[in-house]
């Protein structure tokens, strides 16, 4: 496949669900209640906006989440998961065109790629400029703001014939991510391509 190829993929698709993510999110933060934000001794919280809207009763619910780890919000609340988690994407939108150049995606996963990109490049953004939007620890440095940025989480699912279990929130972006692991998981299953004959 041309390398030159994945520039067309990424404005087609990865841009317009990059500013979906965003949209998405942002509007999450302006209407619904930030959640409860622990800076040494002190917590700031904010009484202001949505708890949470119910779209299907006992399914599926819009709420806000704060995700400083990862999936399953690994490494939430810790110190290190801001700072490994905003290297981590650095290296993959680096990585990903390497790939691709190196002809990883073909068949189905060459779709993988552009949804991998605006999954990292959307909660990417979270993590370098939500931590400036919190309410309350205005007075913290840059540097201390930087380190309190989070992935904006809110679509809620109530799995089904389960005790209340609630699949971990989610958002647009990390739907990209997992709809490319699919395609890639699935992609390892296609027949290799035979050399033509000479």
């Amino acid at each position: 496949m041309n390398p030159s190829k994945l520039l067309p993929l990424f404005l087609k698709i990865s841009l317009p669900l990059v500013i979906l993510d965003q949209i998405s999110k942002w509007w999450i933060v302006m209407k619904f209640k930030q959640p409860a934000i622990k800076v040494g001794d002190d917590v700031y919280f904010d009484t202001q906006g949505l708890d949470k809207i119910t779209v299907v009763e006992d399914f599926f619910n819009i709420i806000r989440v704060h995700n400083q780890g990862v999936a399953f919000g690994f490494g939430n609340g810790s110190t290190w998961a801001p700072i490994v988690f905003m290297l981590v994407p650095i290296i993959a939108l680096f990585l990903v065109p390497f790939l691709w150049k190196k002809n990883i995606f073909e068949g189905i996963a060459k779709w993988s790629a552009p949804l991998l990109l605006a999954g990292i490049i959307g909660n990417f953004i979270d993590r370098l400029f939500q931590g400036f939007f919190l309410r309350g620890p205005e007075h913290l440095s840059f540097f201390e703001r930087l380190g309190h940025g989070y992935v904006v989480d809110f679509l809620d699912i109530q799995v089904p014939f389960t005790n209340n279990y609630h699949w971990p929130s989610f958002n647009v972006a990390d739907s990209c991510i997992c709809i490319a692991a699919t395609l890639l998981f699935l992609s390892a299953f296609q027949p290799e391509k035979k050399p033509a004959a000479e």
